[in-house]
């Protein structure tokens, strides 16, 4: 297992990374890319993922993302042409008394974390939401040791709005978590027409 992610961190620390930074809708032929960054183990130890991710499996999920009446966004993020992050915003539930939040998640290769990959993510999420989706709350839950991760968040005006004790099985032991929240800046109010527009 040890050479097995090693060969993993040595393929992606020998592209040279740096340079623009392209966000993008993330397509079904991204899988493998998705599948290597999440296999890192700086990356899936702060994520929901598990050991051996399956490139089967992430297509899969980026296909039934883009079907017909889903409003999910898969995205990433891009440097020299390769892809250095991923960050995804759902539907909370099906409820349509919650249709008016969203949950996030962000991941970022260890190579490309600290030169502003989050921050481009975030801004695409947050504008996405903010001016086209009309989603007023956006939640994301993130573990409580992962303090660059909260740093980021906070940055873009996500307040901590509770602790989950236990949350998660990491390594061998139960890590908490906290939850996060995000209330739109400046809701749309609908604008009512002038005095003397044509009715």
């Amino acid at each position: 297992m040890t050479a097995r992610r090693s060969g993993k961190r040595g393929d992606a620390a020998a592209t040279p990374l740096g340079g623009a930074i392209t966000i993008r809708r993330a397509r079904p032929d991204d899988a493998a890319a998705i599948a290597r960054m999440m296999d890192e183990p700086s990356v899936y130890a702060n994520l929901m993922q598990m050991p051996y991710a399956s490139e089967e499996a992430h297509r899969a999920r980026l296909v039934e993302g883009q079907a017909p009446g889903k409003t999910d966004l898969s995205i990433v993020a891009e440097q020299a042409g390769t892809i250095v992050g991923s960050a995804g915003m759902h539907p909370v539930a099906a409820a349509l008394r919650r249709r008016h939040a969203a949950m996030i998640g962000i991941s970022v290769i260890a190579e490309a974390q600290g030169r502003g990959v989050g921050t481009a993510l975030m801004q695409a999420l947050c504008d996405y939401a903010d001016r086209w989706m009309g989603i007023l709350r956006i939640e994301l839950t993130v573990y409580d040791d992962n303090a660059r991760a909260i740093a980021l968040y906070r940055k873009f005006g996500f307040e901590v709005e509770g602790r989950h004790r236990g949350y998660a099985l990491r390594d061998g032991r139960y890590v908490d978590a906290l939850t996060m929240a995000r209330l739109h800046p400046a809701p749309p109010a609908f604008a009512p027409a002038a005095s003397g527009d044509p009715e």
